[in-house]
C-alpha cells in the first residue's frame, strides 16, 4: 500500500493489467452463475449496450480535448447521463431505476407501481456512484425501505456517531472506489464530517476502505451479486478496444 501523509494512494489498487485481470474472474464468475442472462450480459445480446459502449469510447476520446470549465461540465453531464442509461438498462429487470436529485441523495423503494428510485446529489457522477455502491450493499430487506433504513447524522457529528458512520461505510466506500476507477477516475474517501470538533487525525477509515477494495479485487466471489454484474459492466467498457 502506497501511503502519502498516512493515507492511501487509490490509484494504485488497479492497474490496466489488473482491470483485465480482474474482468477475467468476474466473466468466470458470472457465466457460472445459473439464473437469468441478466447476470451474464453481452454487448453483442444487447444493442442498448452496444450504444452504451459506443457513447463511452466517444466521451472517452473528446476527454481532455479541451480543459475550460465549460467543456469540463458539458463532459460531466454527458457522463452522467451515459452512467445513468447503463444503469437503468442493466437492472432493468429489477424495478430500479437512477435519476438525478436537485438536492441530497436519497432513496426510495418501489411502490403505487413505481420503480424504487436511487436519487443522487445535484446530478454529480461521483455521488451517482456512490449511492450505487449503497445499493449494491443493501440487500432486498433494506431495499424496501426508505434509504435503505440506514440512520445518518449531519455533519458536525460525534466522535462516536462518526465511528459509527465510518463503520458502515466501508464496504460502499470501497465499492465505491472500484467503481471510480473502472470508469478511470481518481477515488478518494469522504468522511463527511468537515466540522468536527474533535480530532480525527487517527481515522483508520481510508486505510480501512483501501484494504476492502484490495479484498474485493483479490476475491471477486465476495462482491454483492448487483455489484459484480456492475463492475463487470464498467470494466468490460473500459478495458475494450476502440472500435
Amino acid at each position: 500500500m502506497n501511503v502519502f501523509n498516512n493515507k492511501p494512494d487509490f490509484s494504485n489498487l488497479l492497474s490496466a493489467l489488473e482491470a483485465k485481470i480482474l474482468l477475467q474472474r468476474l466473466t468466470t464468475l458470472t457465466n457460472n452463475v445459473n439464473t437469468s442472462s441478466t447476470d451474464s450480459w453481452s454487448f453483442k445480446k444487447d444493442q442498448d449496450l452496444e450504444d452504451v459502449k459506443s457513447e463511452w469510447q466517444r466521451l472517452s476520446a473528446i476527454k481532455g480535448l479541451d480543459d475550460t470549465q465549460s467543456l469540463v461540465n458539458k463532459y460531466e453531464q454527458a457522463a452522467t447521463a451515459w452512467l445513468i442509461q447503463l444503469f437503468n438498462t442493466l437492472f432493468a429487470h429489477q424495478n430500479v431505476i437512477l435519476v438525478r436529485g436537485q438536492g441530497d441523495p436519497e432513496y426510495f423503494p418501489a411502490q403505487n407501481n413505481e420503480p424504487a428510485k436511487i436519487e443522487f446529489a445535484h446530478g454529480f457522477f461521483a455521488s451517482a456512484l456512490h449511492e450505487l455502491s449503497h445499493w449494491c450493499v443493501a440487500g432486498e430487506a433494506r431495499r424496501r425501505l426508505p434509504d435503505f433504513g440506514y440512520w445518518y447524522a449531519p455533519d458536525g457529528r460525534t466522535a462516536a456517531q462518526q465511528q459509527a458512520f465510518e463503520r458502515v461505510e466501508i464496504k460502499p466506500q470501497a465499492l465505491e472506489c472500484l467503481f471510480t476507477l473502472a470508469c478511470e477516475r481518481s477515488f478518494e474517501v469522504s468522511q463527511d464530517n468537515l466540522f468536527a470538533d474533535f480530532d480525527t487525525s487517527d481515522s483508520t477509515f481510508a486505510n480501512d476502505v483501501y484494504r476492502q477494495a484490495q479484498q474485493y479485487i483479490a476475491e471477486p466471489n465476495i462482491l454483492p451479486r448487483d455489484a459484480k454484474t456492475l463492475l463487470h459492466a464498467l470494466l468490460s467498457i473500459s478495458t475494450a478496444d476502440p472500435e
